[in-house]
């Protein structure tokens, strides 16, 4: 018993500690052996997609406009060419809330493939860093080997290289995200004078800093350590959530093929040792092998691919991106070793433990349809949010004016918001009652683009219209002719006495 309870503990140390720190407390740095195989091969046809994406976007205008822009200080977001001022940011609390709302979901059905395919820093560190650095250092064998290697010239050499290709990616980096914050226009106006910018300058200096830091040392660290997502992983998962997975009922117990193996098979199952079974076991060393040992032959060719270090045959653990390096090099072995593929591969636990082929069940696709329906409301809200934002007031302290005429008067102060790249001429229209607009001042119905007008006027109903302290009055908002909005109010008159 105690002997069991020993053997357990030993199979669990792993949870003791993670990979990238050593037994003595300090930083365990990777080196992993460079992938390759089919998933890697769509990993980076798929990253140079996004990158071609990420470092095109600031150039793209709509109207003069960026595309994409998050401009935190002046509080202005433009997405996909629609402008979003603070009247608007609900639509943002609201898509925060299905954000939230949909890592959960996403993470609980597919696990945190997000991390390994489209997070930008796996992107940047193993799609563009760690390439330049096997291009500069060699494989993994190789960046060893240098890294034991004494200072000399081609030491020297390599790291200086490097270290100039590092800071310059992370410059140009830099860069591009805070043309993401201020537009590239602005971007490029700040690089052509720089002493009069000398505070952009300091910040482009800072966030290359940064990146290089990141990139350069801390590395895998961003993800255990800094990245909450990585944390969420253990709350958010469970056996349905579909992860990069080792097959332990295929694979178990590991251990090398050999003919012994099939020998010993062969004892185990009484084969004699007259001439009958000595014929029996000829034919098992050469037909299709019979292993005592799972199809694992524990290459570790798993571990050495992994950029963070822990060995994916423990289990789902926090360290694990769902890269799937560790399936291309598992795959290559089982291929070598004319074993089936899959060893390890995408899964959940219950389809493993049932070994049963992973399918869509109702509470995937259910997952599924909800994530959609979220998505399908947040498009909903930024295709039906209004260009031109309109807020209407009575003008304070201020009830109602009787004219000469004997109709009745209430002055009202209307705030337009431009959200557009252009001016719109607005003009107000009595839509439930017959009555009169007057502008008081008439040329001033132009709302500029990207800006906020003022708009006094009054609105003159006869006194047989109003029904009361308070009339309820609908006004419409047209450019050339084309309804664009409609606002409501309530106009105030003397009271009417039975």
């Amino acid at each position: 018993m105690k002997a069991q309870e020993t053997t357990g503990l030993k199979q669990e140390a792993f949870r003791d500690s993670v990979a990238t720190i050593s037994k003595e407390g300090n930083r365990n740095y990777m080196h992993p052996k460079k992938p390759k195989g089919r998933l890697y091969n769509l990993r980076t046809w798929f990253s140079v997609f996004y990158l071609i994406i990420f470092f095109t976007i600031p150039f793209i205008k709509v109207e003069g406009e960026p595309l994409i822009m998050f401009n935190i200080l002046e509080r202005k977001f433009i997405i996909f060419g629609l402008i979003f001022w603070p009247q608007d940011f609900f639509i943002f609390g609201i898509g925060m809330v299905t954000f939230i709302v949909f890592v959960i979901l996403f993470t609980v059905v597919f696990g945190r493939i997000f991390c390994g395919w489209a997070c930008p820093q796996t992107i940047f560190m193993e799609m563009v860093f760690r390439k330049m650095e096997y291009w500069i250092d060699g494989d993994s064998a190789q960046q060893k080997q240098l890294k034991a290697m004494a200072w000399n010239g081609e030491k020297i050499r390599k790291r200086v290289l490097k270290f100039i290709l590092f800071f310059l990616m992370s410059f140009i980096i830099a860069n591009f995200f805070l043309a993401y914050l201020i537009s590239m226009d602005q971007l490029i106006s700040y690089i052509s004078n720089p002493t009069e910018n000398v505070g952009t300058l300091i910040s482009l200096l800072f966030f290359t800093t940064v990146f290089f830091f990141v990139y350069w040392w801390f590395r895998e660290q961003a993800c255990i350590v800094v990245c909450p997502y990585g944390r969420l992983q253990g709350v958010l998962l469970d056996k349905n959530s579909i992860v990069v997975a080792y097959d332990y009922k295929r694979g178990e117990p590991r251990g090398k093929q050999s003919r012994e193996n099939h020998a010993k098979v062969a004892e185990e199952n009484s084969v004699d040792s007259d001439a009958d079974s000595n014929d029996e076991i000829k034919k098992m060393e050469t037909d299709q092998p019979v292993a005592v040992n799972g199809d694992c032959i524990d290459c570790f060719a798993c571990v050495r691919v992994c950029p963070t270090g822990i060995d994916i045959r423990n289990g789902t653990q926090l360290e694990c991106v769902n890269c799937t390096a560790c399936i291309d090099a598992c795959n290559t072995i089982m291929t070598n070793v004319k074993k089936p593929e899959g060893l390890i591969r995408y899964a959940s636990e219950n389809s493993i433990r049932d070994g049963v082929q992973l399918r869509f069940t109702r509470r995937i696709k259910a997952y599924t349809a909800v994530l959609m329906l979220l998505i399908s409301l947040l498009v909903f809200l930024l295709v039906s949010r209004t260009d031109l934002d309109a807020r209407l007031m009575r003008t304070s302290g201020m009830t109602y004016t009787t004219m000469l005429d004997g109709r009745i008067a209430n002055l009202y102060n209307l705030k337009l918001a431009n959200k557009t790249h252009k001016d719109i001429p607005v003009v107000l229209k009595l839509e439930s009652i017959d009555g009169e607009i007057t502008l008081i001042n008439a040329q001033n119905n132009i709302v500029k683009k990207e800006a906020y007008t003022n708009l006094q006027f009054f609105v003159k109903l006869k006194k047989e219209q109003v029904k009361g302290w308070k009339t309820p009055i609908a006004i419409g908002l047209y450019e050339e002719g084309k309804k664009i909005k409609t606002i409501t109010a309530n106009f105030m008159g003397p009271e009417v006495y039975e």
